[in-house]
């Protein structure tokens, strides 16, 4: 091994493609922490502010590629994390051998084993590494990361994982973050239908809903979700931590995949077509919280309600 010169970890340049809902907060934390960055994203005006913050910016993957000894995607869906990495000036095209990969995305895991395989053909590693938090841990750098791939290559990727998240987690080989992440969404979408029909439940029954969350939250029933999300349900806020459209492609991952392994999964299904009726009505871009419309819809009460009526108009 070549001794590192000093600043360790920091002789490795990073390159960063995808600077959406996610991708911004945890590109700027890279940038704070000291990183020499590069940036893409396939509409340009967003790597504007981190051209603004010293970060350099490629016109193409393969170009990012070229000038990162690690390159991170956090991108949309598999045919987008396919094409930005094996694509047509892809990061395949780019990067050298010894070069890491580190797909940050929610993607099938059946096609993270395929990606790892056609980089491990030109000597380039990867690391299924996707997140939880919400753009809240992504601006934060509170991020849960859950890591599939070889151990050394996790050990080398630390420092950068450190920088954009708090818990760290290798979970197995290829694919098994991204069976890592499809767990935590089961998790988090069943949460949050526990919030939106007790949120309903307890407007119904005349309650002040403050001080109903302020009772529980910190008790057997709390979650995430529910000390998180609840507030911003009771204000009518559906700013999106993380938007109806990409939670339910990522419910459509575990449908896919619990199909294939034989397993039900008849709550997320329901879950699914419920959010289904929400895309249905327009409401794809609001936050995953507002889950609790199709309750309210179903059952004709609206949570919190005097803020309803001001803000629905």
């Amino acid at each position: 091994m070549n001794q590192e010169p000093a600043g360790g970890h920091m002789s490795e340049r990073v390159g960063f493609i995808g600077l959406g809902i996610m991708g911004r907060g945890m590109a700027r934390n890279l940038l704070k922490a000291g990183f020499d960055l590069c940036v893409w994203n396939r509409t340009p005006e967003k790597m504007q502010p981190f051209a603004e913050a010293g970060a350099r910016t490629a016109t193409s993957p393969a170009d990012l590629a070229a000038q990162s000894d690690i390159i991170i995607t956090c991108v949309s869906d598999t045919p987008d994390v396919e094409a930005v990495i094996l694509g047509e000036n892809g990061v395949i095209h780019g990067a050298r051998p010894g070069a890491l990969v580190i797909d940050m995305s929610t993607i099938s895991p059946k096609a993270t084993q395929r990606i790892a395989a056609a980089l491990a053909e030109r000597g380039i590693h990867l690391l299924d590494a996707p997140i939880s938090g919400g753009s809240e841990g992504a601006e934060r750098g509170t991020l849960s990361i859950m890591v599939g791939g070889e151990a050394e290559q996790v050990a080398r990727a630390m420092p950068v994982f450190q920088a954009m998240g708090k818990k760290i987690t290798h979970v197995g080989g290829h694919g098994a973050g991204q069976m890592v992440k499809l767990v935590n969404q089961i998790l988090v979408v069943i949460n949050m239908l526990a919030v939106s029909e007790a949120l309903v439940f307890a407007q119904a029954g005349g309650l002040d809903l403050e001080k109903t969350l302020e009772a529980v939250t910190e008790g057997a029933a709390g979650s995430w979700m529910l000390s998180n999300r609840g507030p911003q349900v009771i204000a009518r806020d559906w700013r999106p931590g993380f938007t109806i459209d990409l939670q339910q492609k990522d419910l459509r991952l575990v449908l896919q995949t619990a199909d294939e392994l034989g397993v039900p999964v008849p709550t997320t299904a329901v879950i699914f077509n419920l959010y289904r009726t929400l895309q249905r009505a327009g409401l794809g871009h609001e936050g995953n919280h507002a889950l609790v419309k199709a309750i309210e819809r179903l059952s004709g009460i609206v949570v919190g309600a005097e803020a309803a009526q001001n803000n629905e108009a």
